[in-house]
């Protein structure tokens, strides 16, 4: 149940898997690779072919973490999964907040990244030039964004350091206040000196907080974030500017964050959430929001348009599901590799959908 984040990733052939998260907290795990015997979230993996259209299998991958929301795609074709809380469980003494590896090939690595931070994590986007690590915190107004550097490219369990994004000409700066598109700051990089903590009683903002003190930029409600093909990160703020979301670039070149898109009012954009970046270098959107759900496009000139729009009413024949879903959620939007499909989840009662192009015509 509760599919969220999703990456498409090579297998074999034509084949691909998609593994996919699924938001659950402290229940029993689903399969033997658990990372906490009383928690109930983790992934499983979808195998799809891609030139037939056709699905072949769903294997549990990971489990015993909490809250898996969203994640990212690493550089060596296994999904990062990020657990979206700091809770800890009492009955087990295990904390969380972290991110995890899943490959595509098998089961996910039970152990945390621990140097990665222990936060409420949101998403995960590796920059394959540096092999820096950049990521996402949902925490209300209360949410950072970071930079891990590993101390060995692409072996993130060998430990690194994380770093926490500041602007330079502004101390402790509000990113998450209304801004006009466009807007741009320069940045740098302030380091955490304690990303992690197995304490009961460490309060849940305990690396956010380290970042502020240092001077460090806050958002509203980071989620999604995903490289984009100008070697850019895109990254969502869901409750920002007027409250209905914004849409940040950052630029590891120039070593700025710009605001390319700010939603004026829910009727343009409603909380947008996971995102990704199609093979033509347009952003497809899920929201989250209230009412109606879309999925939306952006260009790189910023406009928006809606896409495809949640309208599932079950009667209960298939699966023994009924009910209208017209209001869950929107997540997992990603392409596969060939570029020929795009897939996205609708979280409850958890469905995900197999989209065909032509990718080549129309803004995305």
């Amino acid at each position: 149940s509760l599919h969220d984040g999703m990456a498409a990733l090579h297998f074999r052939g034509q084949r691909i898997r998609l593994v996919r998260n699924h938001e659950v907290g402290l229940e029993l795990p689903f399969c033997d690779a658990a990372y906490d015997s009383g928690a109930g979230g983790g992934t499983t993996t979808i195998e799809f072919d891609q030139k037939a259209g056709e699905y072949l299998s769903t294997t549990p991958s990971l489990s015993g973490t909490a809250r898996n929301c969203a994640g990212g795609p690493s550089l060596w074709g296994s999904w990062l999964t990020c657990e979206e809380t700091t809770l800890y469980n009492a009955t087990t003494g295990k904390p969380h907040g972290y991110v995890f590896d899943v490959p595509a090939d098998g089961v996910g690595d039970a152990e945390p990244i621990r140097d990665m931070g222990r936060f409420s994590h949101e998403a995960v986007a590796m920059d394959p030039v540096t092999g820096f690590v950049y990521e996402t915190e949902d925490n209300g107004s209360s949410s950072g964004f970071y930079r891990f550097v590993p101390n060995r490219r692409n072996r993130l369990g060998a430990g690194g350091q994380l770093f926490m994004l500041k602007v330079t000409t502004g101390w402790q700066a509000n990113l998450g206040a209304s801004y006009p598109n466009g807007a741009t700051f320069p940045v740098e990089w302030v380091e955490i000196a304690q990303p992690d903590s197995d304490s009961a009683s460490m309060p849940g903002n305990f690396v956010w907080a380290q970042g502020r003190a240092l001077g460090a930029a806050t958002f509203g409600r980071l989620e999604g974030c995903w490289f984009g093909n100008d070697r850019k990160i895109y990254v969502v703020s869901t409750s920002g500017g007027v409250g209905q979301g914004q849409i940040w670039v950052y630029d590891p070149r120039e070593e700025t964050i710009a605001l390319l898109f700010q939603s004026p009012s829910a009727a343009v954009l409603n909380a947008p959430d996971n995102i990704t970046v199609s093979p033509r270098g347009g952003l497809v959107l899920c929201e989250d929001g209230g009412g109606e759900e879309f999925v939306h496009g952006l260009t790189e000139d910023g406009e928006i348009f809606p896409f495809a729009k949640n309208t599932i009413v079950l009667n209960g024949e298939r699966n023994g599901f009924s009910g209208n879903f017209a209001g869950s959620e929107f997540a997992g939007a990603c392409y596969s590799p060939n570029g020929e499909w795009l897939f996205v989840n609708v979280q409850s009662p958890g469905i995900t959908f197999a989209i065909t192009g032509p990718w080549q015509n129309g803004a995305l």
